[in-house]
């Protein structure tokens, strides 16, 4: 018999190895068909997937939009003027701690600012959740995440930069299942702008 803790840990190491792939792959198109291919596999086959027994989605995969290779960034992250904390809601009654690590400019066609945060909570963590147009209508109305790399989902970058790809945004697993604790995202995490990229409803 299997331990919760166990196959949620083993749910993190191959999440993080999906990323890595991700990462080493030159082809940015066909890393993320990596991930969503190994997404699905995930939410399909592993006993920590956030989706229900008999969901359709076991045998559909999740929804995603096109790729759009105009959606891909690498950004220099700008310091805050001044230290910023945050206890961020999540979806039920609990906060979650973060800080203010710095911004990235989101060039055209977006062409808007998003916050990047650290997490306080676990050993730490950047972590960029987004809440765009399609929220509540098109996608969760939460929000999606971006990055979160305290669990692995870590697209790479640098010391200054960080690659930021909007066809990597993905619903966290509160959507799926109200076990599931996750923050949502804040002011400066939300845009009017639509963002058709990444998972949809």
């Amino acid at each position: 018999m299997s331990l919760p803790e166990l196959e949620l840990a083993d749910w993190r190491r191959e999440v993080s190895a999906l990323y890595a792939a991700v990462r080493a792959e030159k082809d940015p198109r066909r890393g993320c068909e990596l991930w969503r291919e190994g997404r699905d596999a995930l939410f399909r086959e592993h006993p920590q997937s956030p989706l229900p027994p008999g969901d359709p989605l076991r045998e559909t995969g999740l929804p995603y939009w096109p790729y759009d290779p105009a959606l891909r960034f690498e950004l220099p992250v700008v310091p805050p003027a001044e230290p910023v904390g945050l206890g961020v809601p999540t979806d039920r009654d609990g906060t979650t701690a973060m800080r203010l690590v710095g911004r990235v400019k989101l060039p055209a066609p977006i062409d808007a600012s998003l916050d990047v945060w650290w997490l306080r909570q676990y050993a730490g963590g950047l972590f960029v959740p987004l809440r765009d147009g399609t929220a509540g209508a098109e996608s969760y109305g939460g929000g999606r995440y971006l990055l979160d790399t305290a669990k692995g989902a870590d697209l790479g970058g640098d010391a200054r930069h960080l690659v930021i790809d909007l066809n990597f945004l993905y619903h966290p697993s509160c959507r799926y299942n109200a076990h599931w604790q996750c923050p949502l995202a804040p002011a400066g995490n939300t845009l009017g702008t639509p963002i058709r990229a990444g998972e949809r409803l």
